[in-house]
């Protein structure tokens, strides 16, 4: 797994969930399926899938003359990295977050819950 995967902000993150569970899909797909967790226009999502792609989060195809996008992210490294940084910037924790908070989500199966609790414990320490 590949430590150096951009982080992505909450936004992207919402979008790239709903990649996850149904890809490909178009902007206008997706901003319908974000639409419970993101309160904003369409433009906006237009504009975060824009810059999602130039960070290659997300790739883009033309598919019957409609652009369809699908994540380029991998959903159990893109979680444990934000975990990873949810731990340590926001919280300030020096150990790995407890896999324990995951039980229950409806984004991660258990094998996946398997991996993301070995890549979280497997973090290299220096990160300086």
């Amino acid at each position: 797994m590949d430590m150096s995967n951009p982080i992505p902000s909450v936004s992207e993150l919402t979008l790239l969930k709903v990649l996850w569970k149904q890809q490909p899909l178009s902007a206008r797909e997706i901003h319908d399926a974000a639409a419970g967790e993101l309160d904003w226009s369409f433009s906006s999502t237009r504009k975060t899938l824009d810059r999602m792609l130039d960070k290659q989060m997300v790739s883009l195809q033309v598919v019957h003359g409609i652009n369809v996008y699908s994540a380029q992210l991998e959903k159990v490294g893109t979680l444990a990295a934000f975990a990873h940084d949810f731990g340590r910037r926001v919280m300030e924790m020096e150990v790995p977050l407890p896999v324990t908070m995951f039980t229950g989500s409806k984004l991660v199966d258990q094998q996946e819950l398997v991996q993301l609790e070995q890549i979280l414990q497997d973090w290299p320490d220096d990160e300086a």
